[in-house]
């Protein structure tokens, strides 16, 4: 059963194809491999011996596999990725092959595109130099519309310089992804332009594997020769290659088999005898790489649930300027992890505030400021059962809407005599009492991005001198990552103002560089005499020397908040709250990618700045070369008082 249909699938199909020679049987070629259970053929589409230079017929039409006519438009859609013939080299020094080069890459290309092909495989780039190569795919990617062109590149990197790695695809000892990185600069970064990756029986170093998956790779050609066989005769994989395929599953890659018996078995099958009825040389390999498949672990429900909103940007909330819709509410209310954690701080507050010798005489008041629809009142009214603590509660809440929620939930969960609803925005609100506990759900992606600071400075006055904010301290973080999914969405827009907005992303198909810094500290309640809510910090960042060259697409935003003493609540990754699916990282993108080498270092500013209504970020890249400071004076992106 081909491999995009089978039980466990996470909501997005999987595919297994097979490289093969080329055939001047389309149809038998593609029965042949669809028979035994493979997805599409990833087949040359012209006689790989063909020369324009060479042809004496002045037909000038190509030898390839069949006319149109010989499959329907479906199956050449959904059965066949084309591949340019591998000999062109479009930078080589024999002029006339370079200029067959390039007649034959323009015209294969355009038969695939009028065979509807979904996608053209183009050959490893020969020699250093691939200016020229890409000059041509450029000018091929200007005009079309939908096909996408995989560049296949060998997933090699010599580390230190070791040259014994594998060399048979050709080229000289150099880091592969420089390369592709080369390519896809000279060709502006196009959305159309994707990797095939050549996985070899000799893989580099983790950090060096993690770069792809910030970048386009859409199939995996995986070896025959990179198997090796098992106790009982059959082929499998090390456990290397079994994680980097299982990576690839995870990110949507497409599983290519390769191996030169594949390619020979139809040649020598031509005796008049159906074609299927003969086993296929690879489907020992489909097989082991449908059990690899199969045997990954569900998705968490949780997963499930974020699957639409992998690499989607979002503009973040304006929780002072824009009320909440119910539907936001209510998917925030479903985050059970963060309520949890929410009531475990409100109760260590009240242990700690009233003795157990007080709790029956003692009555605590608490605020819950930005109280929404009431998740976090539930929560304080637990935390009070839970440690027989007596507790008096205001909820005040500034959207009208969700103050009729509140009372209804009042007046349903019998709460009149304990809680006392205000409809007023927390920084006017003249409170008749001081509190003994301030809680707040006011944190961003970034923590202070949705205005915590500014909202818990003006609530913060009728808070006892002793009293105790819960969340009592919050920190950001950033990271440099690879994400060419997001910039070339970022880049669609083609103007200033998407370059310079901070999105909300469900972060899937990156490469997270370097382990993130802290950038901007809050604290609650701050006494200090002359509160400054601007921040201004430098970063650097180290990228492991073993990870290669990477390209710099913009910064993973993130934040780790104490609720009160040991209770965390956060999203950074090393500390990450698990289970908790409130907030999404913010992305920071750059207007131009950074490259960085190895060993050196990314030197990052940062700034929180504010004025009588509004607060915004700007941000820019000192070394290894300097960018533009991002969205100056907040002109593209802001945060409203």
């Amino acid at each position: 059963m081909p491999l995009g249909e089978r039980a466990r699938d996470k909501g997005e199909s999987r595919y297994c194809g097979v490289e093969t020679e080329f055939s001047n049987d389309m149809p038998q070629l593609l029965s042949f491999h669809i028979d035994a259970g493979f997805d599409f053929v990833l087949s040359p589409l012209v006689d790989p011996t063909y020369r324009p230079s060479l042809d004496s017929s002045d037909s000038g039409s190509l030898p390839v596999a069949g006319s149109d006519l010989v499959l329907s438009p479906s199956q050449w859609s959904s059965h066949v990725v084309g591949k340019v013939s591998s000999w062109i080299d479009l930078d080589s020094d024999d002029k006339l092959l370079r200029e067959d080069s390039e007649m034959i890459l323009k015209k294969e290309i355009a038969w695939a595109s009028h065979l509807s092909l979904q996608a053209c495989l183009l050959p490893t780039p020969k020699g250093i130099s691939c200016v020229n190569y890409a000059r041509c795919v450029n000018q091929i990617l200007q005009t079309s519309n939908n096909l996408q062109l995989w560049l296949r590149i060998p997933l090699r990197k010599h580390e230190d310089g070791d040259p014994t790695d594998d060399q048979s695809l050709g080229g000289d000892p150099v880091d592969s992804w420089e390369t592709w990185n080369s390519f896809r600069l000279l060709c502006e970064h196009s959305n159309q332009l994707s990797i095939a990756l050549d996985v070899l029986s000799s893989l580099p170093s983790l950090n060096s594997l993690g770069r792809w998956f910030g970048e386009p790779v859409r199939a995996a050609i995986l070896h025959s020769g990179s198997f090796i066989t098992n106790g009982h005769g059959y082929p499998c994989l090390s456990k290397r290659h079994q994680k980097l395929i299982t990576e690839f599953f995870n990110h949507s890659v497409q599983v290519v088999m390769s191996g030169g018996k594949a390619s020979t078995e139809l040649a020598t099958n031509n005796t008049g005898n159906h074609v299927g009825s003969k086993r296929h040389p690879l489907k020992q390999y489909l097989h082991y790489i449908g059990y690899l498949y199969q045997k990954m672990d569900p998705l968490p429900e949780q997963e499930q649930f974020e699957l639409g909103y992998r690499d989607f940007l979002q503009s973040p909330l304006q929780p002072l300027m824009d009320n909440l819709e119910a539907q936001t509410y209510e998917t925030f209310e479903k985050d059970t992890v963060k309520y949890s954690q929410y009531q475990r701080a409100v109760s260590k507050a009240l242990l700690d505030r009233v003795p157990d010798e007080k709790a029956s005489n003692v009555t605590t008041v608490l605020m819950v400021v930005g109280a929404g629809r009431g998740p976090l009142v539930r929560a304080s009214l637990e935390a009070a059962e839970e440690t027989s603590r007596k507790l008096k509660v205001y909820a005040v809440e500034k959207n009208p809407n969700a103050v009729i929620t509140l009372h209804s939930l009042v007046k349903l969960e019998g709460w009149e005599n304990v809680v006392t609803i205000v409809s007023s925005d927390m920084r006017h609100w003249d409170a008749p009492e001081k509190a003994d506990i301030l809680v707040s759900e006011l944190l961003g992606s970034f923590g202070d991005n949705e205005l915590s600071p500014e909202c818990l400075d003006g609530a913060q006055r009728f808070l006892k001198p002793d009293g105790i904010s819960i969340p009592s301290s919050y920190t950001s973080f950033l990271q440099p990552i690879t994400t060419t999914k997001l910039y070339n969405d970022v880049k669609a827009h083609k103007d200033l103002v998407h370059y310079e907005t901070a999105y909300v992303v469900k972060l899937h198909k990156v490469a997270r560089l370097a382990p993130c810094q802290p950038v901007f500290s809050f604290s609650h309640p701050d006494s200090s005499p002359n509160k400054d809510n601007q921040r201004y910090t430098k970063v650097k960042f180290e990228i492991p020397s073993d990870t290669g060259s990477a390209l710099v697409h913009g910064f993973a935003g993130y934040f780790d908040s104490t609720l009160y003493k040991d209770v965390h609540l956060g999203i950074e990754p090393t500390m990450a709250t698990p289970n908790m699916f409130s907030w999404f990282p913010i992305y920071f993108p750059l207007r131009t990618p950074i490259c960085i080498k190895p060993g050196m270092p990314l030197e990052v500013h940062m700034w929180r700045c504010c004025d009588s209504s509004k607060v915004w970020y700007e941000w820019c890249v000192a070394s290894p070369s300097p960018s533009p400071i991002h969205n100056s004076k907040g002109r593209s992106y802001w945060v409203g008082l």
